[in-house]
């Protein structure tokens, strides 16, 4: 009994040591590491007081990983001078010589540190060198370890000797790397002059034309393209960014290595007289794919979704609209089905305020219900490519199902178009242009219906 009470009482003895070792570790982080002034202001202090964010042309920033990127403004516009000669990122320069002017001290956390290795600022991990109008030297921020609680970093400036917190969510900000602060815009060029586009996948060649405003498919075939496709795979390789740099200064092996010297993919941008080309080879990883612009010697990668973009073929840029007319534009529909024709037409209303009429013309003439007609020409108007086929064979084209003549434009357009219909599947095809469309079978459906109720 007594030999138990003899162990407890060692163990309690432990125990409280141990808790006493723990509280002295813990006054030595509070009053060494975490020496706070009596009182914090209620307006917190900025760093660099009076600085003035658009007077920075100058930066260098040397990331916790030891790059030092060099950037200057030029004419209102930042380059980086090194280690490369670049665009720079403007949102990303932008972004630290805002952080710097905004930049606030949470706390002083030494005035006159004796060890600036307690605050790991003996070797900076991060520091940003700037210079705005007027300065001679360059200005300084070094940044060393985050403070115990993760929440802010220790800092200092290089003409004081007090260390600092800043809030840590500023790294994000002010620690970047040369790749982060170049522009990683893949391919550069004016979009409003593009006026031809050529893409090349596997050997098989799409070519579009823009002809006025109108775009056109040239090649593999000839027909109206979709103008908001044609637009979109544009803006796809305008705003295209590169993932990763590769090489600066490809050689003819490096691109043999990456696949770029017969590219898997590539689209040629027209540009009057000027050419944008930009070339995709093999993969980098599962997301991302070896790219360049080929008027530079640079390789990067770019995500692998844009050289499945340029995968698609010409289907892909067709015009999807079944018809060109709309509803607000269309003056006569003439529809001709099982030996029979029926047309209508718009009419201009009488008196004051009075709206334009649809009326029944042939075979009979007669007013029309205004809800079933609007149903039928906006069905009509709506109805959209879901897939193309080559040939009008297997289509019931040849046996005609139903063809509609719409003028529009006050009449001074016209346009036809055949539909076929074979089981349950509807194709449509348009006077002069090849192949046809497979359309939604419902709204073939539902427009028969309408011309039945709209025909007695």
């Amino acid at each position: 009994m007594v030999a138990e009470t003899i162990v407890g009482m060692r163990g309690l003895r432990s125990t409280i040591a141990l808790v006493v070792v723990l509280a002295g570790l813990a006054a030595y982080i509070y009053f060494v590491t975490w020496k706070k002034p009596a009182e914090p202001t209620s307006k917190q202090e900025k760093v660099f007081a009076g600085l003035q964010t658009d007077k920075i042309d100058e930066l260098k920033v040397t990331s916790d990983k030891g790059e030092v990127s060099s950037l200057k403004k030029d004419h209102g516009n930042w380059q980086l001078m090194a280690p490369v000669a670049a665009k720079a990122d403007e949102m990303e320069a932008t972004a630290i010589a805002n952080a710097l002017g905004q930049l606030e001290i949470v706390r002083v956390i030494d005035e006159n540190p004796s060890d600036l290795k307690d605050y790991g600022l003996a070797m900076p991990r991060i520091e940003v060198e700037f210079k705005a109008a007027g300065d001679k030297e360059y200005r300084r921020l070094f940044i060393g370890e985050k403070s115990p609680t993760g929440a802010d970093l220790f800092a200092k400036r290089n003409d004081e000797k007090k260390v600092f917190l800043i809030p840590a969510f500023q790294e994000t900000t002010l620690n970047r790397s040369t790749f982060d602060l170049r522009d990683k815009t893949l391919l550069k060029f004016e979009r409003d002059k593009v006026d031809g586009v050529e893409v090349n996948v596997g050997g098989k060649t799409v070519q579009l034309a823009k002809d006025n405003a109108e775009w056109k498919i040239t090649q593999p075939l000839q027909t109206q393209a979709d103008l908001g496709s044609i637009e979109g795979l544009i803006g796809r390789v305008q705003t295209a960014a590169m993932k990763s740099m590769v090489t600066e200064t490809a050689s003819a092996a490096d691109l043999k290595k990456y696949g770029l010297d017969k590219p898997a993919a590539s689209i040629d941008l027209k540009l009057g007289s000027a050419r944008a080309t930009l070339a995709l080879g093999g993969r980098a990883d599962d997301n991302t794919v070896y790219a360049r612009d080929t008027s530079k010697p640079t390789v990067v990668t770019v995500d692998s979704a844009l050289a499945d973009e340029l995968k698609k073929g010409a289907d892909a840029y067709r015009r999807k609209d079944i018809f060109e007319f709309r509803p607000f534009n269309a003056t006569r529909i003439e529809v001709a089905r099982s030996g029979q024709t029926v047309a209508f037409e718009k009419t201009k209303g009488q008196g004051k305020d009075a709206g334009d009429k649809w009326r029944r013309v042939s075979p009979t003439a007669g007013d029309v219900d205004k809800d079933k007609i609007d149903a039928l020409i906006s069905r009509l108007s709506s109805m959209r490519a879901a897939s193309f086929v080559d040939a009008s064979a297997k289509t019931g084209l040849s046996t005609p199902a139903m063809t509609v003549t719409a003028k529009f434009e006050d009449g001074k357009k016209e346009e036809r178009v055949t539909f076929g219909k074979v089981d349950s599947d509807v194709y449509a095809a348009r006077s002069g242009e090849p192949g046809a469309a497979k359309v939604d079978t419902m709204d073939f459906t539902e427009a028969n219906k309408t011309l039945d109720e709209l025909s007695k």
